[in-house]
């Protein structure tokens, strides 16, 4: 048994912050930005947009696409590293936002991987016959986390969310890979009330040689070659670190779709976002296989394989 994505959602603030616009508040230009990180713009929440706020949007969205009520919703993860409460967490805003009465709730937090350890989560309560239907949602406010003045990262980071609903069904396929490199985590820090510090370096060079690797990781636990996937939806950090990941593996571009141009790093809500993009161009089709993978602080990562 596992949870099979029958309904994706994705809330996404109107405030936009172009590259143009940035490039007058720190000393950096369109063209710097663009070139390094493939990035163009972001969203950017108000005030009254909070993380828990734009998940219970997106987690409406995804149960009315997936014709569910949210009654009937048991389970409740959230992945997020930007709420702006202690508690109760995300996942009980949204708990009460759609109604799902008595279910149970908690967040996750393991940064830009948060969605897909949410997403493994769900899936092992589902295997195990203790959850049938689940709602996962990824939701970050990044732009409260980092300082304005320092380009380096602050040209990197959004704001949105995005979920998904999960219902158990005994035919799927779920087959799911973690790590984390606890002893590397000073390359990727966010201190309570301060603002998320990064070495742009070894970030790449973690990302660039673990994503491929746990890529292949899961697709031989599958035992799945790599052409046989019909998508790889990779966390939304960097243009260079999604092409060479396609570069190592060997595949074309177009089985990575990206939309970091966009909405810029979203951490948690990244894949999510994505996915519900994706779904909406019609470009997930029945049984269809993809490919996740999310990588971020910790250092964490991991690759996730399913059937659409």
């Amino acid at each position: 048994m596992t949870g099979k994505i029958c309904g994706t959602g994705a809330y996404i603030p109107e405030k936009i912050l172009d590259n143009e616009a940035l490039s007058k508040l720190v000393d950096t230009s369109d063209e710097w930005i663009r070139s390094r990180t493939g990035i163009r713009r972001r969203h950017i929440a108000g005030e009254k947009e909070t993380v828990a706020f734009m998940a219970g949007e997106a987690a409406k969205a995804a149960l009315q696409n997936a014709k569910v009520n949210g009654s009937a919703v048991e389970l409740i993860l959230a992945a997020t590293m930007s709420a702006e409460e202690a508690m109760p967490g995300v996942a009980a805003r949204v708990q009460q936002t759609i109604g799902a009465k008595g279910a149970a709730s908690f967040d996750i937090n393991s940064a830009c991987t948060g969605f897909l350890a949410a997403l493994n989560t769900a899936q092992t309560y589902i295997e195990a016959g203790i959850y049938k239907t689940v709602l996962v949602v990824g939701a970050e406010k990044l732009s409260s986390l980092v300082d304005w003045n320092d380009r380096n990262s602050c040209i990197l980071f959004g704001d949105g969310a995005g979920a998904v609903v999960l219902k158990a069904d005994p035919e799927g396929l779920y087959v799911q890979v973690s790590h984390s490199e606890g002893e590397k985590g000073q390359a990727l820090t966010a201190p309570k009330n301060g603002f998320l510090q990064m070495d742009g370096r070894a970030v790449f060079e973690f990302a660039v040689s673990r994503v491929p690797e746990v890529i292949r990781e899961v697709l031989k636990k599958a035992g799945i070659e790599k052409e046989e996937v019909d998508f790889y939806l990779l966390h939304q950090a960097n243009r260079r670190i999604i092409s060479a990941a396609v570069k190592r593996l060997g595949l074309e571009e177009e089985r990575f779709p990206m939309n970091m141009e966009e909405y810029g790093n979203t951490s948690a809500a990244s894949i999510p976002i994505l996915l519900y993009e994706e779904n909406r161009r019609g470009k997930l089709k029945k049984d269809s296989l993809l490919v996740l993978s999310g990588f971020g602080g910790g250092l964490t990562y991991g690759a996730s394989l399913l059937r659409w």
